[in-house]
Formats: C-alpha cells, structure tokens, sequence
C-alpha cells in the first residue's frame, strides 16, 4: 500500500518484524464496526456517493461473516489487520474499496479499534469480577461466625472470623472494578478522524463517528489521539492491581491447604495429583493465579517501557502495544474464574481453624482491654501485664483462660474473675462491634450491604 515511493520491496526479517497480523487480528470486529462507522459518516457528509458506502458496508458485512467462520487469514505482505480486510473488500466489490480510507489513516484507525478492543475487554472483566464477589459473600455468610486465627507478620495475632476475612477479598475486589470503571470513562473518546496526526481537510463529522460507535465524544488533539495509549495502560495498571489482589487470596488457599495448617481442601476440580507420590493434593490451580500475577505485572511493566520517551506523535514502537494487553487479558481472565471456581467449591475445615484460634494466645488484647476498662490500668501498662500472664501461659503449656485466677493475681493483684468472660474466642470476636470489626453481627451487616450492591436478595 506504500510502494509507489519504494523501487524495491522489504528485506524478508523486514516482512516479518513489520508483520502485525499474527497478533492483531484479535482487532477484526472492532476494525470493521470503525470501519462501517467512517463510511457511513462519509456518505452522510458527500465524500463519497451512497452507492459507493453501501458496497463498503455490504463487503464488510460479508467479511465479518468470513472472519467468524474461518478465522483472519495472515498474510504477511499486508502487515495488518487493516490491510487484510482492505484487500479482501477490494476483492468482493473493486475499486470503490479504496474510497473506505479516505479521511482517516491506520494511525487513528488502530488507536480506534484498540480502544474499542480494551472498552470490550473492560466489559468482559466487569461481569467475571462481579461473579468473583458473589462467591465470596455467599462463603462469608455461611461462615459468618466462624473462628479462626487472624494473623499479622504470618504469626497468630487475634481471632477473627472466616466470613470477615474473606470479606476482606470483596473490598479488594470492588476497588479493582473501580478501577475498570475509571479506565473505561476515561477512554472513551473516539480518535477516529485524526487521521496520520494532524486531522483531515475534508468535512468530516467526528462526533457522529464517535456516537455511532458508543464513545462519550471525539478526542481533543489530533496529535494526541494517535499516539495516546493511556487507555492500555490504565487497563494494565488496573489488571495489575486485580492480579495482586487475586494472588494474595491465590497465596492464603496455598497455605491454607498445607498439612500443617490444614483450613480448607480445595475439590478435585481445582487440584493436581503427583506422578510419584500418590497421596500428593497439589494446589496448582491457586499456584498458577499467584504466577499469572507476575506475568500481567511484566505486561504492565512492557508497555510502560514501550511509551516512555516516545516523541510525538506515531512511532512503529507502538506496534507493540497489543500484545501485552492481549496476554494479560487472558491471563486475568483465567485467573479471577479459577479463583471464583476455587471459593465455591472449597470445603473449609473450621473446626481446624478454631483448634489454631483458640491455641495461639489470641485473646491476649482482650485481656489488655479488660484491664484497661475494669481494672483501670493505662494501656501500656496493663499490655506489660498480658505479657506476663501469656509468658506464664507459654510455660505451663496451657491457654489464657486456662489459668488458675490465683495465678493470675500472682502477676497482677488487680486482675479479677470477670476476664475469664472475655478469653474465649467467641466472646473475643463478638466484642469487636466497632464499624468494620470481626464481629459476626458487623459481618453480617456488611454482607448485606453487599448483596444489596451485587443485586442479590437478602
């Protein structure tokens, strides 16, 4: 399409290097809905004759239906996805095709499709993150008012429940589809009609464009529309961010499942067995979400590498700005339904996680806070005391309440029996009513609150 200025065709590692269509062929309903978009604006505006837009339109139609049935042939010599079905149209209805081009260049063409493609990928994730969550809230609600050890430095700290800490993941959860939301309003401009970066003489309707393909409206800068490519990375960053979140669940199950924790099971489904050892339950599943987070995070990185220091405005670099993004879309979406998978199908073994809960010396801030309100001693003074009291604790090889009152008292005059009340677990985790807290009645609330968010019924 640019020999007339060339006497010699590219070297072969040329061909291949400039190739894009091995990979950007994922941009074929986009390309062609851009397409169908720009002739329709140009015959309503007379650059070209309604006869002429309607064979365009009917050949892209045609193609489509190709594209779906076979696939997008790959072809090297026409480098593209834009090529491919430029040649194809002129195929099916001649000259007229070349008429499609007119007013527009591959630089606002792409920067189009590609925003379209990641406004699509949003809209896949959106749903699947969504699901996500209801998994996590319908396993919090069952477990509402299971105890198990909450953990700080990976070390036995207070006793919280199970249905509060997967809540935790929800939290998680709902920021990463805020994230997406931001990405998707914030991308929704339509480049189309920049042409190669400096716009178009001729009359062009680019807020009709951009309305017939769902944009908010067209871009500012003409300059700026081709070679912008914020939109990939706010999807990255955000699918970054997600795959974090999905990890440090990923990393807990992995734990969890280990013989010397032993909280859940993870079903057949979401597991692996050993070629050699044949009583091996492999969590691999969970494993290859934790490893897919460092490989979307290097897409991040990739894409971040390719932009930085790229003067104005199109530069061949940016070539390789679709398959980071393509890979870590698969990727995360693989990702959020394994782990979804993982959470409906878990067997959690809460009589383990209380076993832990209740041998850790968790309760040893209840029993600060005991002598802070009852016995009056100042914070400090009275987490000098418990530490005493769970040394002692430690070298009897028994629990906090399992010590005798005298005992207690031997430490600290000031310690009376109504502690025992407050040493127990239940009793412990019931007592955290503040906004937020581990408490079953404050994890219930929240429960419903996301239920209401999620559409679900109370």
């Amino acid at each position: 399409m640019w020999g007339g200025r060339f006497e010699e065709g590219p070297a072969a590692v040329m061909r291949e290097i400039n190739a894009s269509i091995p990979f950007d062929k994922r941009l074929w309903q986009q390309d062609i809905a851009g397409s169908k978009a720009h002739v329709a604006m140009l015959a309503k505006q007379g650059i070209v004759s309604t006869e002429d837009a309607a064979a365009i339109t009917e050949g892209l139609t045609r193609i489509a239906a190709e594209y779906e049935a076979n696939g997008v042939p790959e072809d090297l010599t026409l480098e593209d996805i834009h090529m491919v079905t430029e040649s194809r149209l002129a195929e099916l209805i001649g000259p007229a095709a070349g008429r499609l081009h007119t007013a527009r260049s591959r630089n606002d063409q792409v920067a189009t499709d590609f925003r379209l493609w990641v406004r699509d990928a949003i809209d896949m994730v959106e749903p699947a993150l969504a699901n996500l969550q209801k998994a996590l809230v319908a396993r919090a609600e069952e477990h509402a008012a299971s105890v198990m050890p909450g953990f700080t430095h990976l070390q036995s700290a207070q006793p919280v429940t199970l249905g509060h800490h997967l809540m935790a993941y929800y939290e998680m959860i709902a920021r990463d589809r805020s994230r997406f939301a931001d990405a998707r309003e914030r991308m929704n401009r339509c480049p189309l009609g920049s042409a190669a970066l400096a716009g178009t003489g001729y009359p062009i309707d680019r807020h009709a464009t951009a309305a017939a393909l769902g944009f908010d409206g067209p871009t500012n800068n003409s300059l700026d529309s081709v070679s912008d490519r914020d939109f990939a990375l706010d999807y990255l960053m955000s699918a970054s961010q997600c795959a974090l979140h999905l990890s440090r669940l990923a990393e807990e199950f992995i734990i969890w499942a280990s013989q010397p924790f032993g909280f859940v099971s993870l079903s057949d489904q979401w597991s692996t067995g050993s070629s050699i050892m044949p009583q091996k339950r492999n969590p691999d599943a969970a494993e290859l979400v934790r490893g897919h987070s460092g490989r979307i995070t290097g897409c991040m990185v990739a894409l971040t590498m390719t932009m930085k220091g790229l003067p104005l405005a199109y530069s061949k670099d940016m070539q390789d700005d679709k398959p980071p993004v393509f890979e870590a879309h698969d990727l995360l979406g693989l990702s959020i339904a394994a782990m979804t998978g993982m959470i409906e199908s878990a067997t959690f073994r809460t009589d383990r996680m209380r076993g832990l809960a209740e041998a850790g010396f968790a309760t040893a801030t209840d029993l600060a806070d005991w002598l802070v309100r009852d016995a009056g001693l100042p914070f400090r003074e009275a987490h000098h005391v418990t530490g005493r009291v769970v040394k002692t604790a430690e070298e009897r090889g028994v629990t906090l309440g399992e010590l005798p009152l005298d005992v207690l008292q031997a430490i600290d005059a000031r310690i009376g029996e109504g502690c025992f009340a407050l040493l127990g677990v239940d009793a412990s985790v019931a007592s955290r009513v503040s906004h937020g807290g581990t408490a079953p009645s404050e994890v219930l609330k929240r429960i419903a609150e996301a239920k209401a968010d999620l559409g679900l019924q109370a």
